[in-house]
Formats: C-alpha cells, structure tokens, sequence
C-alpha cells in the first residue's frame, strides 16, 4: 500500500497535502482499493465553509457509495476538475491526479489532530 510520508491522514481515510494555508485533499490508497472502481465523485460544497468531520461530498463505486469527510475546518476553494470526465483518476493515482478539493485551512491548530503515514498504516494494519 502507498503512503506517502508527507502526506497527513485522517480515521475515515482521507489524505491531506498542505502547501501554505491551503490544503488538497483525497481518499487514501486503502480507501479506493477498498471501494473498487470509482464510478463518480459528488461534492457540492465549492465555496462553503465546511466543519472537520463534516460530509463534504460523496464518492460512488459499482458496489456502494461512501461519504467524504473534510479533515479540517475551512472553505472549499476548488473541486479537482479532472473528475469530472475521469473519476477513475480517483483508483489510478489517488495522492496525485485522483485528489478532490482545495481548502482553505480556517483553524491550523487541528492540523496536529491529523495522523501521521505511520499511525495511518497502523490504522489500517498495514
């Protein structure tokens, strides 16, 4: 399984890049390899503040839908516009091309409530 070591990680299985005051945001490998084929992504939220651990969108497999978890409180700057046509992007490259919003980070401190690539691997039993 990948995970990338500069990368933060939540329990509900979404991955955080953080540049500046912005973060990108996704599901980790473990998630889209538990999910399957990613048959679309829904997420609503582009230019509203969202609260951590609020349902900031949706991501459909051919077998279930699952909600997604915004990681930190702040306002959704962009949705990743490759997903559109591409929600596949989502199983093929989940840390690069498969990432989903761009937040703007409202409270930095809950950046240190974030799991580290070890505590995530140890989350999963990887």
């Amino acid at each position: 399984m990948n995970l990338p070591q500069d990368l933060k990680y939540t329990k509900e299985h979404e991955w955080i890049r953080i540049e500046g005051d912005v973060a990108y945001v996704g599901i980790t490998d473990f998630a889209q390899s538990e999910l399957g084929d990613i048959v679309y992504v829904d997420i609503d939220s582009v230019d509203k503040e969202v609260n951590r651990d609020e349902v900031f969108g949706t991501v459909e497999a051919v077998k279930t839908v699952s909600d997604l978890f915004c990681p930190l409180t702040g306002t959704v700057l962009e949705l990743n516009p490759k997903l559109d046509a591409n929600p596949e992007l989502v199983n093929s490259d989940p840390y690069g091309d498969g990432w989903m919003i761009k937040l703007s980070i409202a409270n930095t401190a809950e950046v240190a409530e974030l799991l580290s690539a070890e505590d995530y691997a140890n989350l999963v039993g990887a």
